[in-house]
């Protein structure tokens, strides 16, 4: 049935006939394929039979950042709730020194597109959980109401996140005044930069993949990709040189940060994610 969506969505949309349609790997919100036109040019498609995916704000996050950034993302040639078509980019989710340094110039410079407050004039998606992005002056309020709260809540309600351990966030998102303060400007961040969201070809980034777009304090970027690991010493020493990291991001802040992806990984897989987010949770004595 989803080969038939693709094909027929390709006919309607591009005005083209597919040579052949297969799976690819990855995509756990949807189904992934690359699609090959009659010509053999390639593409990829995602398919959202189930509704769930929401596709049209991927859509929308990619063609926000082709329109307004240099970070290099794949072309959207259509995208609706049911179905996202998009350029098939050449890479590899293996970093050499050199890709290393291009993240981080990459990744910088969208840092360096600011607003005049913390959210997005939409809200966007973390895989495909609502991301509330209700704009704020206070990094402080955003990070605790729309991001840490919120995402503990959801949890909870799904019942992968026991009543105590909600209880802990909670008090733990009293005391953020003290705890991570207010950086200025707001920055735009990716939002979902692990190694499996980016591909490299020949010691440059060729594409950074499924975004989860919004303005935030550039750190939480930082956090995530130390988090999983997506890049290593080479990023961050070349990161450092354009953007000063500073003081207690490595103490403090970074953990504090990375209980949103937790959380979010607590919410579709549970298991040692939650382990993880009950060790930063004692860390900070809650």
């Amino acid at each position: 049935m989803s080969e038939r969506i693709v094909a027929e969505g390709v006919e309607a949309h591009l005005g083209e006939r597919l040579r052949s349609v297969r799976p690819l790997g990855g995509g756990c919100i949807g189904e992934v394929y690359r699609a090959e036109l009659q010509d053999g040019t390639p593409l990829v498609a995602k398919v959202d039979s189930g509704g769930e995916a929401h596709l049209d704000r991927e859509a929308y996050m990619l063609r926000y950042l082709r329109d307004n950034t240099e970070l290099p993302v794949p072309e959207v040639f259509h995208g609706s709730g049911t179905l996202l078509l998009m350029e098939f980019v050449e890479g590899a989710s293996s970093f050499s020194d050199a890709a290393e340094h291009h993240a981080a110039d990459l990744l910088a410079a969208l840092h360096g597109i600011t607003a005049d407050g913390y959210g997005h004039e939409r809200d966007t998606l973390i895989g495909s959980l609502d991301q509330p992005n209700a704009w704020s002056r206070s990094w402080v309020d955003f990070f605790r109401e729309r991001r840490l709260l919120y995402i503990a809540r959801v949890a909870h309600d799904a019942g992968r996140l026991p009543k105590e351990d909600l209880g802990r966030v909670e008090r733990l998102a009293g005391r953020l005044d003290d705890l991570i303060g207010e950086p200025n400007p707001p920055a735009l961040v990716h939002g979902d930069a692990w190694s499996g969201n980016v591909l490299a070809k020949d010691g440059r980034i060729s594409a950074f993949l499924d975004p989860a777009i919004y303005h935030a304090d550039p750190e939480i970027e930082l956090a995530f990709i130390s988090l999983f690991n997506a890049f290593g010493g080479a990023f961050m020493r070349r990161y450092a040189e354009l953007r000063p990291i500073r003081d207690g991001f490595f103490e403090t802040r970074r953990d504090l940060y990375n209980l949103y992806p937790l959380l979010v990984h607590t919410y579709y897989f549970g298991g040692g994610y939650l382990g993880s987010v009950q060790r930063i949770l004692g860390r900070f004595g809650v």
